[in-house]
């Protein structure tokens, strides 16, 4: 009997593909992992409770209004594991709350941008078209989560960008020759976007980090 247990959990484990690097890396945060570009200083969250708000106008065609509205609650539901609530609001947005819009000129060129002083986050419709235009095979709904995600990581106070390339909050280079590290140099080009589309463990860990002290007064500026 205990012959045939001990092959039974043999054959499930042979029968479960192994994680790659890729979702090790997603899945835990190593000590000395947690590292930044240095290009910000982490702080609490503008609140207690971060209220988000989503306006569909003026979003590309392929995006339905419950498409959008499913990536803003992914990315707040994994935000939210670093002990920070957050709630997506249908219907008006009340005071306080931090709106979702599709706007060019409040994203300045970037895909998205998060103003923390008006407590918008600013997607930028002319950067998604371009985008289909160049790669229509890319998937779009998977460069809008992690864009989302990645924007919506500066309201719960990170500051500043990773340096690990499959952070939701990284950055995969400095601009002055400078790249983002890996576990694997090998896995740099496995996939065409290595950054995760939600919040990684490392994500994570520095949102706790960053939200153990009291709120603070409000952040300021825009960030992308």
């Amino acid at each position: 009997m205990r012959a045939l247990l001990a092959l039974l959990l043999w054959l499930a484990a042979a029968s479960t593909p192994a994680a790659t690097v890729r979702e090790q890396e997603m899945s835990e945060c190593r000590p000395g992992e947690r590292v930044t570009w240095g290009d910000g200083r982490d702080r609490p969250a503008q609140a207690a409770e971060l209220l988000f708000f989503i306006d569909v106008a003026g979003a590309p065609a392929w995006f339905s209004p419950l498409q959008q509205r499913q990536a803003v609650q992914r990315a707040a539901a994994a935000w939210s594991q670093c002990g920070v609530p957050a709630q997506v609001l249908a219907g008006r947005a009340p005071p306080g709350a931090i709106q979702l819009l599709w706007s060019d000129a409040a994203s300045r060129g970037n895909f998205a941008l998060a103003n923390l002083t008006q407590r918008q986050l600013a997607l930028s419709p002319a950067m998604f078209k371009l985008l289909r235009e160049r790669n229509p095979k890319h998937p779009a709904e998977e460069t809008l989560q992690m864009t989302i995600s990645h924007e919506m990581g500066h309201f719960f106070g990170l500051m500043a960008h990773s340096r690990r390339c499959v952070d939701v909050m990284s950055y995969y280079d400095d601009g002055k020759g400078g790249r983002c590290v890996l576990r694997d140099e090998r896995e740099r080009n496995a996939v065409t976007e290595y950054r995760a589309l939600l919040p990684t463990a490392c994500d994570i860990e520095r949102c706790r980090a960053a939200n153990k002290t009291a709120n603070q007064a409000p952040q300021r500026g825009g960030v992308n």
